[in-house]
């Protein structure tokens, strides 16, 4: 029993067992994506975000 022969009968041997696991890989890989382009997204932004300027949403005290 090969690999493939494996992943065939954990898988696909049913149609609703094969649907679960896309469509629950589709949600898991889209949250994986989202984190790494945010995380991208942070670290060539450091210092250009508005949560980085100290100044911005600060009021001066009375």
């Amino acid at each position: 029993m090969g690999l493939w022969d494996g992943l065939y009968r954990v898988l696909m041997r049913r149609n609703s067992v094969y649907v679960t696991f896309v469509v629950a890989g589709a949600f898991v890989g889209e949250r994986m994506v989202d984190n790494g382009v945010h995380k991208l997204w942070d670290y060539c932004n450091v210092g250009k975000k508005f949560e980085d300027i100290p100044v911005l949403g600060q009021r001066l005290s009375e």
